[in-house]
């Protein structure tokens, strides 16, 4: 059967590039400087890091938002040539020009294609959960923080995305507490230091959520301990912040191998098992999710691209 797609087909790029955050801008920049005919789509600009308010580990910046830094890094791609488009990609498919890339309304043809989905918010699941998502469950403190002036919220979780979400959650909320299984915080010990200096935070280990109740909008969570003699804890807002889960479901469909736990399984060149198609950052099995690393990751991807492309060898290149 046609597809009735706007097919953009007359046009083939050197190198699509699936993901707008840290890998896949970084990767932008590399390949359109290489002279690739360069397409980004990401169904979010920046990524993840555009909801953190401060970012302080990336080399260059004592501070600065996830927003404003990732629009940094997309003025530049833009500056040498890489073509950004905000959609959502629904599939990749090989094809006689490479690959075939599938939006919602269009169709694309590339030589090479970069892998650079990042990650998802890993979903609460515990009854209620679903129920009160947007009704007082929240995925992101930077978009709905606001919201609670001077009420109580909770966060849970124990990581560096945890700690942000507290510490944002502190200037508008009058009470936050942070709910986390573990017995201590897993954060960076600066994070951990700076919210032990807000009046507002209030830490809760070793506990869990086990259901959420309400009326039209979520009242409280039921705890499996007590904390301060009862089980129930009154909350207006609860973030979650539990980790996140491998974007990789259209790589799956392409037939690149994954781990067990869903991560695109990559070589220190970003190579994945299929010729022509190669994943940097988050969503490949690299042991440590930092900016910076999925930033080298993007580099090493677009390079790999450029060497299959055109046989060159770049200096100081594998």
């Amino acid at each position: 059967m046609k597809s009735d797609k706007k097919s953009n087909a007359k046009i083939v790029y050197d190198a699509i590039i699936i993901g707008g955050g840290f890998a896949g801008l970084s990767a932008a920049i590399y390949s359109a400087r290489y002279n690739l005919k360069t397409l980004v789509i990401a169904k979010q600009p920046g990524g993840a890091i555009v909801n953190a308010t401060h970012v302080e580990n990336y080399p260059g910046y004592v501070s600065i938002s996830g927003i404003e830094l990732m629009q940094k890094f997309e003025e530049q791609a833009k500056s040498v040539g890489a073509e950004i488009m905000i959609d959502d990609v629904i599939g990749v498919m090989k094809h006689k020009e490479g690959f075939k890339v599938e939006t919602e309304e269009k169709e694309f043809l590339s030589k090479t294609v970069i892998m650079a989905m990042g990650t998802e918010r890993r979903k609460l699941d515990v009854p209620g959960a679903k129920e009160y998502e947007s009704k007082g469950i929240h995925y992101c403190a930077t978009c709905d923080g606001a919201f609670y002036k001077g009420k109580t919220v909770a966060v849970i979780g124990g990581s560096n995305s945890s700690a942000h979400a507290a510490m944002l959650l502190s200037r508008f909320a009058k009470q936050v507490y942070i709910l986390y299984r573990g017995e201590e915080m897993r954060c960076e010990p600066i994070l951990c230091t700076n919210m032990q200096q807000l009046g507002n935070i209030t830490m809760i280990f070793n506990t869990n959520v086990v259901q959420l109740k309400g009326g039209k909008f979520l009242e409280k969570a039921l705890l499996d301990k007590p904390f301060n003699g009862s089980t129930e804890l009154a909350l207006d807002g609860l973030f979650v912040e539990i980790g996140s889960v491998p974007s990789s479901a259209i790589a799956k469909q392409l037939g690149v191998e994954l781990t067990k736990e869903g991560e695109i399984k990559a070589n220190i060149q970003c190579e994945t098992n299929v010729k022509g198609v190669f994943a940097a950052g988050d969503v490949t099995n690299t042991p440590l999710r930092q900016g910076i690393i999925a930033a080298a990751q993007g580099v090493k991807a677009a390079t790999s691209a450029y060497i299959m492309l055109t046989g060159k060898k770049v200096t100081g290149a594998w």
